[in-house]
């Protein structure tokens, strides 16, 4: 494809998108698209408000990437803009369900038969619920750790906070979920 070009590192891809390269620029949405999109999915539990949630990172990358100056890595800073732009999205009133799979699939084994199939969807529309009602700053902390695997540490640098109010946040939102769903323990 002419036109095209494929750099070699990090640094050099986001250094020619902040010399303007369009190329660049694409190839640093390809490079990311799926993960910005995955965490903006697992916060509003629906695929269109997850699009527009992308859709509002990656306008607010293209227009400040000028401003990266490499102090923080650059996954760090740019889940920082989508947690911002989750939050953005939460602000203005729009409907934000809570991810929830792979913390359910930590609380329950797999289901064996039919029932216990039903029991695990009656189980997740009961977690969606709760989790769906944890303050947006609770969700996310959960999000960051629990979908992206990511260290204390990494949260408090995307969430500008510090490490020691992640383990807060996400104290809290595991006591709220045991709290209101200790009745459904086994």
């Amino acid at each position: 494809m002419q036109g095209t070009i494929v750099l070699e590192s990090a640094e050099d891809l986001i250094g020619a998108c902040q010399r303007g390269d369009a190329a660049a620029f694409a190839q640093l949405f390809e490079a990311y698209k799926d993960r910005v999109y995955s965490i903006a999915l697992r916060f509003s539990g629906e695929p269109a408000t997850a699009l527009d949630i992308a859709q509002d990172t990656f306008l607010k990358l293209l227009s400040r990437i000028g401003d990266f100056r490499g102090e923080a890595r650059f996954d760090t800073w740019l889940y920082r803009m989508v947690a911002n732009s989750c939050l953005d999205h939460k602000r203005r009133g729009l409907r934000i369900a809570p991810f929830v799979e792979e913390f359910i699939d930590k609380l329950r084994p797999a289901p064996a038969t039919a029932l216990d199939d039903l029991l695990r969807v009656e189980f997740e529309h009961s977690v969606q619920s709760v989790v769906a009602k944890l303050p947006a700053e609770q969700r996310m902390v959960v999000i960051l750790r629990y979908t992206e695997g990511l260290a204390y540490e990494q949260i408090s640098e995307i969430l500008n906070c510090s490490a020691g109010t992640v383990a807060s946040r996400l104290n809290r939102a595991h006591k709220t979920l045991e709290r209101r769903l200790s009745h459904l323990k086994r």
